[in-house]
């Protein structure tokens, strides 16, 4: 029995044979569409798509798109509070680079003051430097032209009671008889007038 039942499983029957080699000969398994595309299958596949696609719908509307639109919020809200927390960061550095340029601006006139009346105190400085060393020069000046004109007239004092004496030793040399300075000095004041 247990033979005759496993030769019953193996043995194909006669209408199952040749079923079995007319589709092996036609290239493939069974001759019967694809389950899906039968006509006969439509109504339990639409029920089937409309139950599943309303599940998903209802498990996307209740869990997975709230807590996207909950991110979405999030982030929307994350950027504005970013976004206005640079718009006040933005106009605090504005107007502290409008103050610094004041203070600059403040500084460097003052810096600017400053150097001016620095370089008129120094001009002070050096026009009374100046003024005081032209008056002693000129002192100085005036006391050694004064030197000068007194050396000056002594030797000119000189100078005619050395040319009289150069003049009384030239005819003394040149013609051998001594002459009385004296003489050439009167000589000398009666051609002179």
């Amino acid at each position: 029995m247990i033979i005759s039942s496993a030769f019953a499983q193996e043995a194909p029957q006669e209408g199952e044979a040749a079923t079995h080699a007319g589709t092996v000969e036609h290239g493939g398994a069974h001759e019967s569409a694809f389950p899906p595309f039968e006509s006969s299958n439509f109504a339990p596949q639409l029920v089937w798509l409309a139950l599943i696609f309303g599940l998903l719908y209802l498990l996307m509307s209740t869990v997975a798109l709230p807590r996207v639109r909950k991110i979405l919020v999030n982030r929307r809200t994350t950027i504005d509070s970013d976004l206005e927390a640079s718009r006040e960061l933005q106009a605090k550095a504005t107007s502290a680079a409008q103050r610094n340029e004041a203070t600059l601006a403040a500084k460097k006139e003052e810096a600017q003051a400053i150097g001016r009346e620095a370089h008129e105190k120094i001009a002070a400085e050096i026009s009374a430097a100046r003024a005081s060393a032209e008056q002693k020069f000129a002192a100085a000046l005036a006391g050694a032209e004064g030197r000068i004109a007194a050396e000056k007239s002594q030797a000119l004092a000189h100078v005619e009671s050395i040319a009289t004496e150069a003049a009384a030793e030239i005819v003394a040399k040149l013609t051998g008889a001594s002459v009385d300075p004296a003489t050439v000095a009167s000589a000398y004041a009666n051609v002179t007038r």
